[in-house]
């Protein structure tokens, strides 16, 4: 019963702990997998919007490499006009363009797209002009938004270097893209409510972002620790998580470089929005699985309560016979023992001495018989008193007990104060020697006895001896014999034994 019981604790230890385990891997498992789909959808939706800036780059780059055939045909004011007049036809094809115009070598605009054009004529302290007036190549330069007068809209400028046959700076040809014109695609894109999209410059330079605002505009990530960590080190492409240095909200991030131009678009998504149907679906699934593991629980701790009142009832029980057993043997002792002296009393004598008999007569071998009486016994009780007289008989019990070393024999009280043993194998001279030397052991107690003869506590024995014993009252004839042997002993004076 035990048994079951630790069996029925390890099994639902075992069923709690695996289904609990089952469940927390597979909740874990489902919030990668949903993670991974997040990442690989957000790097598709990153090279969809990469794809489509380069191309608004590249077409701006087209129209510049028109304004660069005034480096090959001159800058006369027919020129002028005729390459107006080419750009403003061919500007209607890029709706996120607002405009071209050139600078020369000192900043002064040359040719604006519209004559209405309210920009400041002076370019010279502008970020493109200052890079192309630095640098000597005739690469695509893509400079931060900015407003070119107060409550203008914000625009982005796409830049190339103007040089002289002689290869020195000679001003800048610009397209300015708005910036409104430019995010209005990426307003169809469901980024849900904490989503955000942006076009960053491999050196850190936020271009743009969607949602727009304008604080962020023109701000610079090169020192910020999740740009240095993440943006710098990707090769193409590549995901993060981390919490944003512009709003703090913590979003899944999926970066992917250009290939063709030095800008990097970025596609975020807010975490816990992103993860919201997985934490649904995960706290479903915690509640089916702890309403479960309530019920098998609960159905289990019934089980084990049920065995382990078993456990104890059984245990109860084996208590119960235990004690039991051991009232049953206290009372065999009991029935079987003189409670005052602790020999074997008068039934369990009459039984050992049948059997003896019957032993004797099968082996046809001596059984003798021994009855010892105290002297004045009764004078003994009427001079101490009934207790001492108790307390004497039982000492002399003991000597007895102690002084008869065979295992066959057995002493025991016949009654009052007469004792018996019973000598198997033992002829009636041993009998008699025995006798004598108990009767030495009895006079050696030097127990007081005032009102004998003797002065101390003496006994007489009675030994009688039956071999063959064919006669069917040979119990009563053994008992008999050494009864009258005890009787001779009183006569002669008491305090000696006769056969």
């Amino acid at each position: 019963m035990k048994r079951d019981l630790r069996l029925a604790k390890f099994l639902l230890l075992t069923v709690v702990v695996s289904v609990s385990c089952a469940t927390v891997w597979q909740i874990w498992a489902t919030r990668q997998r949903t993670l991974n789909e997040i990442n690989t959808n957000s790097l598709n939706l990153a090279q969809a919007l990469s794809t489509y800036a380069e191309g608004i780059f590249s077409q701006s780059a087209m129209l510049l490499s028109v304004v660069e055939n005034l480096e090959t045909e001159g800058r006369a004011p027919r020129n002028l006009q005729r390459m107006q007049s080419l750009v403003s036809h061919r500007e209607g094809l890029l709706d996120q363009l607002d405009s071209i115009f050139i600078v020369d070598a000192r900043g002064h605009r040359l040719m604006p797209t519209h004559s209405e054009d309210p920009r400041p004529t002076d370019s010279s302290k502008n970020a493109y002009f200052v890079h192309h007036r630095d640098n000597a190549t005739h690469d695509i330069f893509i400079s931060s938004a900015a407003r070119n007068r107060p409550g203008s809209e914000w625009e982005l400028t796409v830049s190339r270097r103007l040089q002289d046959s002689d290869g020195n700076f000679a001003g800048v040809v610009v397209a300015t893209l708005d910036i409104g014109d430019f995010l209005q695609p990426f307003g169809a894109i469901d980024i849900g409510k904490s989503g955000a999209i942006s076009l960053t410059t491999t050196d850190g330079q936020l271009l743009l972002r969607y949602p727009s605002r304008a604080e962020d505009i023109g701000r610079n990530l090169s020192g910020s620790p999740n740009f240095r960590r993440y943006y710098s080190e990707i090769a193409t492409k590549g995901t993060a998580s981390f919490r944003s240095q512009l709003d703090g909200t913590h979003r899944l991030y999926a970066f992917r470089k250009g290939d063709h131009y030095p800008i990097v678009t970025t596609v975020a998504l807010g975490r816990d929005e992103m993860l919201s149907a997985w934490r649904h679906q995960s706290l479903l699934t915690l509640c089916v699985v702890g309403a479960l593991l309530a019920a098998v629980t609960t159905a289990g701790l019934r089980l084990i309560v049920n065995i382990n009142g078993r456990v104890s009832a059984e245990s109860s029980l084996v208590a119960a016979r235990e004690e039991l057993l051991q009232a049953n043997r206290r009372l065999e002792v009991l029935a079987s023992q003189d409670s005052l002296t602790g020999l074997a009393n008068r039934r369990v004598f009459e039984q050992a001495l049948e059997l003896e008999a019957r032993r004797a007569e099968r082996e046809h071998t001596p059984l003798s018989l021994l009855l010892f009486d105290l002297d004045y016994f009764k004078r003994f009780n009427d001079t101490y008193g009934h207790v001492a007289g108790d307390q004497c008989l039982k000492i002399v019990s003991d000597t007895l007990a102690y002084n008869v070393h065979r295992p066959g024999d057995l002493v025991a009280r016949y009654g009052g104060e007469e004792l018996a043993i019973i000598l198997p194998h033992t002829e009636l001279k041993g009998a008699c020697e025995l006798a004598n030397a108990l009767l030495d052991r009895i006079r050696s107690l030097n127990i007081p006895h005032s009102a004998s003869p003797h002065g101390r506590v003496t006994a007489s024995a009675g030994a009688a001896t039956l071999n063959g014993m064919n006669s069917p009252n040979w119990k009563l004839q053994l008992i008999e014999a050494a009864d009258r042997s005890l009787y001779k002993a009183k006569e002669s004076g008491r305090d000696k034994a006769m056969g």
